[in-house]
């Protein structure tokens, strides 16, 4: 029996994974460091203790992993300001879900990322528990965000459905021992191997009713 739903953010509530990666790409071009596709691809999913590292360790950026985190986290809050990249039929499918089950919210974004996504689409309340991947040791595809999640909601992580769409979480979420609904970013679509995991496929958010997260 499902006992809570834990949503990813990042590709799932919001079409953001395209902003992450213009921000850093800008930030590498302002500086005259040359930017690849992949790094977008090894960034997915890490806690921004890690991402920050690797934006100066192996991109190559100027400042500290600090100085770089919070700059980053600017930029990303401007852009939210202007226009917050909401999917279509998120916010009532997060309804959905919410009148039948507790949510949770495991995400990589920044704390004021999560904060400020969820209050501007005007589902804060829904959530029980949000959790960032900086408040805990690893980033995905560790489990650490997901097991968080589970127990701030007070429930076993067995008990618990993840909604996600990239390689990185889905195996973050199988790893925390939670059945997985996965729905592929369109743009970043996981591997083969990591959509394997999943206990059930929708093509859209559309499709994220009570009836498909308890099928499969």
């Amino acid at each position: 029996m499902i006992a809570a739903v834990v949503f990813d953010l990042d590709g799932v509530i919001l079409e953001s994974e395209q902003v992450w990666d213009d921000v850093r790409e800008g930030l590498a071009r302002e500086q005259g460091v040359p930017w690849s596709a992949q790094a977008q691809a090894d960034m997915m999913g890490m806690s921004s203790p890690e991402w920050s590292r690797y934006l100066h360790e192996v991109v190559g950026l100027a400042g500290s992993p600090e100085e770089l985190n919070n700059e980053v986290v600017r930029r990303m809050l401007d852009r939210y300001a202007n226009r917050l990249p909401l999917i279509d039929g998120a916010a009532d499918a997060v309804r959905r879900l919410a009148a039948r089950w507790p949510l949770g919210l495991a995400s990589s974004s920044n704390r004021e990322l999560i904060e400020r996504a969820l209050d501007v689409a005007g589902i804060a309340p829904l959530f029980q528990v949000t959790v960032s991947s900086e408040e805990v040791a690893r980033g995905k595809p560790a489990p650490d965000v997901y097991l968080e999640a589970a127990t701030r909601l007070g429930v076993d992580s067995a008990a618990c459905t993840a909604v996600e769409d990239s390689t990185n979480g889905i195996r973050s979420a199988s790893a925390a021992g939670m059945r997985v609904v996965a729905i592929p970013n369109a743009t970043f679509g996981p591997a083969d191997d990591a959509l394997g995991l999943a206990d059930v496929v929708l093509d859209s958010i559309r499709e994220l009713t009570p009836a498909a997260v308890e099928s499969g």
